[in-house]
């Protein structure tokens, strides 16, 4: 996939999208903002260097020298979780699976577990809830040190 038109062709990583992939959320991707300098990377070859991380969890300053730099991979990573960039393409695909499987777009449930909820013990506020002291634990800790 060439970066520019000068430069030759990369080899491709297993964690690359693939043509009919990329077909799927190619519009979903922010094109480059007009004016300004013109963009050196595709949004695609971004998009295949952030997944090269997070399929091999190398770190950011690993990311192979074919890919674009790591920096500008990072901070697009950033910027299009913060512009939700991220959850349309998600939600669009677990749409068209949904489809694909006879199933409504939209789900018409959910499941909370333990797990997933976090609360207090009490239910409530720790704020609500004064603390006492406790005397009989020092009674007993006061007796067992003279009963040696």
């Amino acid at each position: 996939m060439p970066t520019t038109q000068n430069e030759p062709q990369r080899r491709s990583y297993p964690s690359d999208v693939t043509e009919a992939e990329w077909s799927l959320i190619a519009t979903m991707v922010p094109k480059p903002k007009p004016g300004g300098r013109p963009a050196k990377y595709n949004r695609r070859e971004i998009l295949n260097a952030i997944l090269y991380v997070l399929r091999t969890g190398c770190s950011w300053r690993q990311l192979p020298h074919d890919l674009p730099p790591w920096l500008l991979v990072y901070l697009y990573l950033r910027a299009w979780r913060r512009d939700g960039t991220w959850d349309r393409i998600h939600e669009k695909l677990r749409g068209d699976l949904r489809v694909a499987e006879g199933k409504e777009r939209q789900p018409s449930a959910g499941i909370l577990d333990s797990q997933s909820v976090k609360t207090t013990e009490k239910g409530g506020s720790m704020g609500m809830t004064r603390a006492r002291r406790s005397t009989a634990a020092s009674v007993i800790s006061w007796s067992t040190r003279w009963d040696c």
